[in-house]
């Protein structure tokens, strides 16, 4: 039996760079194993997007084009549906309870009873200018026996779950809809950044351990916290690598173009491997001369600025009674998991041992993407394979024709129409 294919795309929209990657999803019919190759990725810089939310469509609908059409020559395949990633400020998150009857207290819970209890969950006070992005199970308890994974075929009489809910602005999600719409993408499904991180750099040994994932973003910090294999804790912190940025441009007195030269050549070991402090930043690729001490700026300019970030983390933990819970200790990942001297902050503000976690899961076109960086994109990917998602094919991929939507001819047939009478 010939095995299945499936096309799952991912568009992740930060605040320094839009990415979007394509995989073919191969599931073998014999052993149903699931293979994920990466067959298009591109990126670009970032516009109109601001601490995680977009503030400008019109920029922000632009740059995403770039990316996804960079992304479809790339894998010869027309985009019409993306998994997309939401962060920023507003995202929220809360545990909650819901207990339901089973409908044949005689026989076995059914598929349809576990659907029915999570509803019930779903059912919290929530403003209207907020929405639940994600319902996530804890744990179910039949009966009063805690501690079940899957009731699905048990005996009982009364059905309970524990659950985690995500959620976000409305506002803010019909702004994201509109801009991938505007590209000519339909939405898959809106998955929180630090959960689709979660997916492509933490073991599942690490999530039932307990551990915590932070996710350094250019504008925000995902936290995602992980105890007994659920999530139990998820938010977002308003700071993030491009803080580090500024910081550097001002304390040095030079661009924000040239402080990110200079963040990123100082996250290279070997501009430690020599001994002398003093350092010309020209050597950094800055089209300025002037000498600075590397110990300076890792402990006088960055260390500050990621201590507080870790710091905020460490509060959001207590706050949610975590922080003695996580004993895998804190797994960091995102562009600012990169910046020089980010592990030992983490080391000692969490106090809590810490590695650096690198997106893994996929084959294919993975040489520029497995980074940090990508950690996102990448675990949207293996969300919606794992979820389902994605468009069957057959035998490979077959170019889809649509008219054209986005860009400048989509606005120029617009216009067209606009004036016709």
């Amino acid at each position: 039996m010939a095995s299945k294919t499936r096309i799952i795309a991912a568009i992740d929209l930060g605040s320094s760079k839009i990415a979007t990657l394509i995989a073919q999803v191969n599931v073998d019919a014999t052993t149903f194993e699931t293979s994920v190759n990466i067959v298009g990725a591109a990126t670009s810089n970032s516009k109109g997007v601001r601490k995680g939310q977009i503030v400008n469509i019109e920029e922000a609908v632009e740059a995403t084009i770039v990316s996804v059409e960079a992304a479809e020559r790339m894998a010869g395949y027309n985009l019409t549906e993306a998994y997309v990633s939401v962060g920023g400020g507003h995202i929220a998150s809360q545990n909650s309870t819901g207990v339901v009857a089973v409908s044949d207290p005689d026989g076995e819970i059914s598929a349809s009873d576990v659907e029915r209890v999570i509803d019930a969950a779903r059912a919290i006070s929530h403003p209207g200018s907020r929405e639940i992005i994600h319902i996530l199970p804890r744990e179910f308890v039949v009966d009063g026996e805690s501690g079940v994974r899957d009731p699905t075929g048990m005996t009982g009489v009364r059905l309970e779950v524990e659950s985690h809910l995500i959620t976000a602005s409305t506002a803010a999600l019909k702004n994201l809809a509109r801009c991938i719409n505007e590209v000519g993408v339909d939405i898959t499904e809106m998955v929180f950044s630090g959960l689709a991180a979660s997916e492509a750099v933490l073991s599942s040994t690490e999530k039932e351990l307990g551990c915590v994932l932070v996710d350094v973003g250019s504008g925000t910090t995902s936290v995602a916290a992980f105890v007994d294999g659920s999530l139990s804790y998820s938010g977002t912190i308003p700071i993030g690598a491009r803080n580090v940025t500024n910081d550097l441009a001002i304390g040095l007195r030079v661009s924000l173009d040239s402080a990110e030269k200079i963040k990123l050549a100082l996250s290279n070991e070997e501009v430690w491997v020599n001994k002398e402090d003093q350092v010309d930043i020209a050597s950094f690729g800055v089209n300025e001369e002037k000498r600075v001490s590397k110990r300076t700026l890792r402990e006088g300019i960055i260390r500050p600025r990621l201590n507080e970030i870790f710091s905020m983390v460490r509060l959001d933990l207590e706050r949610a009674g975590l922080a003695n819970r996580i004993p895998s200790g804190a797994i960091i990942t995102g562009g600012g998991a990169m910046t020089v001297g980010a592990v030992d902050s983490a080391k000692r503000m969490l106090s809590l041992p810490v590695r650096i976690g690198k997106p893994k899961g996929v084959g294919g076109l993975i040489d520029d993407i497995i980074d940090p960086a990508f950690a996102t994109s990448v675990g949207l990917i293996l969300y919606g394979a794992k979820k389902g998602g994605g468009e069957i094919s057959s035998s490979g991929f077959g170019k889809k024709i649509k008219l054209p939507g986005k860009g400048t001819i989509g606005k120029l047939i617009e216009t067209i129409r606009d004036l016709l009478p």
